[in-house]
């Protein structure tokens, strides 16, 4: 059912103006990475949000996403990730969620060039002992555990760090990332990888907003996460973006508008978007589990919930919600 939060009160210059995100690059990083930080919100009017399609490879067909949980993840978190990428594509025989779920949300990626990708969870890998340390880890790194976690054609590894694992510049610009690497005896074969950072410990404000007060901006009461977990339920948020980004520009030169390897993609440009009618400070209008109090505005297989940020509509140009 609709969550029962009442609009705080804004003033109306504001509510005039729309919402525009800032992907800030990562210059270190080979080759290419855009980021994402859902509270990177300028209050001016932007110029009108187009995706180009800079004609490159997209993900397309049945697309493999592996897990590598890096630093200590309880089994429940985990669970609470993989369900997610389960109810992206999930099968014909399982039972769909009523409502709007994640399964429609990953759909609005269908609707670019390609038709999209089929996303199956695959491997799961643990490092509970942090292989390179508890950091704070660079992009290189990222881009190592990536590549030692195996990669071949249709696949994509997300790299998660946990609450305690530091990843530069983790908070400081930006909440996750993702890019793409070659491999191969030549370096002819190009795979696309991903990082998202638990932001439970570090920056709650900035990257599991609006389940967290930011640090600066419009303060409103934060919203309880749907699955209990603040850093979790903030980092499939995280997730759920480069997601949509990987699939729609993995190689940098897919859909995207502004500067390549720093331009607004399809999630990154709906930044600190969830729902209709949302503003600065404001997420949009979301559902409440009657059950736990959660807001979100999707659900998923095994009876989760998820909050998911709003993809562009490459047909109507819009950011496109599921509520």
């Amino acid at each position: 059912m609709c969550g029962g939060r009442k609009k705080p009160a804004f003033p109306q210059l504001l509510i005039r103006f729309v919402l525009a995100a800032v992907v800030l690059s990562a210059a270190s990083a080979p080759p290419r990475c855009a980021a994402f930080n859902p509270r990177m919100l300028f209050l001016v009017k932007p110029d009108p949000i187009v995706l180009r399609d800079h004609g490159g490879a997209l993900l397309t067909g049945n697309l493999t996403v592996n897990l590598l949980f890096y630093g200590r993840f309880a089994p429940s978190q985990r669970a609470i990730i993989a369900d997610f990428v389960r109810s992206l594509s999930p099968p014909a025989v399982s039972r769909h969620p009523a409502g709007p779920s994640v399964a429609s949300w990953w759909r609005t990626t269908s609707l670019y060039r390609g038709g999209g990708a089929r996303v199956a969870l695959g491997r799961q890998f643990l490092d509970e002992r942090m292989s390179l340390g508890r950091g704070p880890l660079s992009p290189a790194n990222i881009t190592s555990l990536a590549r030692a976690a195996g990669h071949h054609r249709g696949a994509v590894t997300a790299v998660l760090t946990a609450a305690d694992v530091a990843v530069s510049p983790f908070c400081v610009s930006r909440c996750g990332a993702h890019g793409g690497d070659r491999a191969g005896a030549h370096g002819r074969a190009r795979y696309a990888y991903l990082w998202a950072g638990n932001p439970g410990a570090q920056c709650p404000g900035k990257c599991a907003w609006p389940f967290h007060r930011p640090p600066y901006g419009p303060q409103a009461p934060p919203l309880a996460p749907p699955n209990g977990d603040v850093g979790v339920d903030g980092m499939v948020i995280s997730l759920a973006a480069l997601l949509a980004g990987t699939v729609t520009n993995p190689y940098g030169d897919g859909y995207y508008q502004g500067d390549a390897g720093a331009g607004l993609e399809a999630a990154t440009a709906c930044a600190g978007i969830f729902g209709s009618g949302a503003y600065p400070g404001y997420p949009g209008k979301l559902l409440t589990d009657p059950a736990t109090g959660g807001s979100y505005n999707a659900a998923g297989l095994a009876g989760r919930k998820y909050l998911l940020p709003a993809l562009w509509d490459p047909t109507t140009s819009q950011c496109k919600t599921l509520v």
